[in-house]
């Protein structure tokens, strides 16, 4: 049953005030992911992902609209250089890009084999665009359309918007869902949620790092595993700080693995992103709604 309740943060001092709670912003939601902050309108835009449609709401207003229907099943989704909205694609198993509407297709297939359903995105310094590619939106009904993993695994890619080339980064998670960078970029943290998809006690339910060397990924490790749930999509902060949804709510840790502490959400928490006018407010994409937090500190890269 959804609830407005929501409890007060558990540690994170110097990252929020001591007292402070998420707040409930909307609902309507089926399955609330992908968000992304766009400042030059003010609004949060984000996925109901079962509903097949792209919401928005207007900070000022505290109105929700429909952004667009019939979206082929979108969920993660970052801003590029030029301000475009670059998103993924479960219905067609590729990355694509919004700019004012208009979409098209970026990337959807590995050396000649459709993707499978691309979860996350995130666009580099360079422009390079790194994304996750699980089954979700191939195996789960109300995700998307039932397909086959055609190139047979689930990688974390890199696709060089000169170039066109499309290189696996990282290919030893399970299930690789959301990521995010270091704020030098130095470092990749992926989720691996594959503990969803497996029996009971089985899968992975860790986040890994990577040192980023020459647009490769090295020396992976598990930097930290949750306790309540899977790992699902991930923010850096300025200070460096991993921001992680899980199904309690949003557990932050330091760059060295330290539990910070946590914001509880009364709903499974799938996403989150940094916004809002001073970029310090962290949006938060759980089942059927939106909460919202104020923080102490901003996202390292608003690309992301």
């Amino acid at each position: 049953m959804t609830s407005d309740f929501a409890e007060t943060v558990v540690g994170l001092t110097g990252l929020t005030a001591s007292d402070a709670k998420a707040k409930k912003l909307t609902d309507g939601s089926i399955w609330a992911e992908g968000p992304v902050w766009l400042a030059g309108r003010g609004v949060l835009r984000w996925s109901d992902i079962p509903g097949n449609q792209i919401l928005e709401y207007n900070l000022d207003s505290s109105e929700r609209t429909v952004y667009k229907s019939e979206v082929e099943f979108t969920n993660g989704r970052t801003l590029d250089h030029d301000g475009s909205v670059i998103q993924c694609s479960h219905g067609n198993r590729r990355i694509e890009r919004d700019r004012d509407g208009q979409v098209e297709a970026i990337v959807d297939s590995f050396n000649g084999k459709p993707l499978n359903s691309p979860n996350d995105v995130i666009v580099a310094k360079d422009r390079s665009i790194w994304f996750t590619d699980p089954p979700y939106g191939i195996i789960f009904p109300r995700e998307g359309h039932p397909g086959q993993r055609e190139y047979k695994d689930h990688y974390v890619f890199r696709f060089d918007q000169i170039t066109k080339e499309l290189t696996p980064v990282v290919i030893d998670v399970e299930e690789p869902n959301g990521l995010a960078f270091s704020p030098d970029e130095s470092t990749l943290y992926v989720a691996d949620s594959s503990a969803l998809t497996n029996d009971p006690g089985k899968g992975n339910n860790h986040i890994r790092a990577y040192d980023v060397v020459d647009s490769k990924c090295k020396n992976g490790r598990t930097f930290a595993v949750m306790q309540n749930g899977v790992p699902d999509g991930l923010r850096v902060d300025e200070l460096g700080n991993i921001w992680a949804a899980t199904f309690d709510g949003v557990h932050v840790y330091s760059s060295s693995g330290e539990h910070l502490g946590m914001v509880p959400i009364p709903e499974k928490v799938s996403n989150m992103c940094f916004g809002g006018p001073d970029g310090n407010l962290v949006f938060i994409c759980a089942s059927t709604s939106i909460y919202m937090i104020e923080t102490l500190t901003r996202q390292a890269n608003l690309l992301q």
